[in-house]
């Protein structure tokens, strides 16, 4: 039985990913130091890059596809809050030992699979040998028209929050990645499970509600690191305050389920990461232009509060009353 173990970066790299780069010409098949990227005419470019490291944002034994996929999807999760088209990425690889042939095929379908669902191609990177963790460093680059870029920092008094999809399910795909028993305790059933554990395997970066962010958006941002963490970002960067809505914050059935069974699990919906959705603050007069560009867009949005003058995020219960979870949301240098 031969060797299944790939021992040259050749191999690695003009057997597995020089494919994912053959829609971009300017990407040269691989075979240079560099790439290059002619921006459209009357486009600026918006550049992301958020690395992702085994143990901290997956597990070492997950699928390969479905790492790959998230390697690359929470990249353009932060593309579309900012209004972006997606066009290329730059991806380095640290491994610390060679990868088995079967494994690189099926990371490479993962990122393969991405680059079709979000029209974005591979560009060039690197790879290396690391006695660490693996970790995927991603740089995505999208385009704007010129000044089209929506930022987070420009929230204003009187502005309608929303939030796109539905909140909190990547963080009970964790749970019941983590419990098998879970599910049968909060009574899921096995599609609202699945539905649940895909949430956290493979987001799903809402590109397509990228123009209308752009065209009515007063400033956005993509969720992440959980709802009032991020929110509070962007209030702090726009100077100002936040009232949300707990009873007014999308969820799926299996969230709705969970909660029934496990009231505290609201933390999850309000400040656990991993949801990819985009957070935006739009002007009261372009509310219904938006509702009306999201819904051609597909992309479910949903008002969730205002932004305030006071200094103060809060998020209120069904008694109006400021919830207060242990943590705002996901952090990677605070104490555990």
């Amino acid at each position: 039985m031969g060797d299944t173990h790939i021992h040259s970066e050749d191999e690695l790299v003009g057997t597995f990913l020089a494919p994912l780069a053959a829609g971009f010409p300017g990407a040269l098949g691989l075979r240079d130091d560099c790439a290059v990227l002619a921006p459209t005419p009357g486009c600026e470019l918006v550049l992301k890059t958020d690395p992702v490291v085994a143990g901290v944002h997956f597990f070492a034994d997950d699928d390969a596809a479905d790492i790959a996929w998230k390697a690359l999807a929470v990249n353009l999760s932060d593309l579309a809050a900012k209004g972006a088209t997606p066009r290329i990425y730059l991806m380095s690889l640290s491994l610390p030992e060679a990868p088995e042939r079967t494994w690189m095929a099926r990371f490479a379908e993962g990122l393969g699979a991405a680059q079709r669902a979000f029209g974005i191609h591979l560009a060039g990177g690197d790879t290396d040998r690391t006695p660490g963790h693996f970790s995927i460093a991603i740089t995505v680059i999208g385009e704007v028209p010129m000044g089209g870029m929506v930022r987070r920092a420009a929230a204003q008094v009187g502005d309608v929050l929303y939030v796109s999809g539905t909140l909190g399910d990547a963080a009970l795909g964790l749970a019941l990645k983590l419990d098998g028993a879970l599910a049968a305790r909060l009574g899921l059933s096995a599609d609202e499970a699945a539905y649940a554990l895909g949430r956290y395997l493979r987001p799903q970066p809402r590109i397509a509600l990228a123009e209308a962010l752009r065209t009515h958006a007063r400033a956005a941002m993509d969720l992440s690191d959980g709802l009032m963490k991020d929110l509070g970002r962007m209030c702090r960067a726009s100077g100002v305050g936040a009232q949300a809505v707990a009873t007014e914050l999308p969820l799926s059935a299996a969230m709705r389920r969970a909660l029934a069974a496990e009231p505290a699990r609201i933390r999850d919906v309000i400040a656990a990461g991993d949801d990819y959705e985009i957070l935006a603050a739009i002007p009261p007069t372009a509310c219904s232009a938006f509702e009306a560009a999201a819904r051609l867009s597909g992309v479910a949005v949903a008002r969730i509060g205002e932004i305030t003058s006071a200094p103060e995020v809060h998020v209120l219960d069904a008694r109006g009353e400021p919830l207060a979870p242990e943590r705002s949301g996901w952090d990677h240098f605070q104490p555990r």
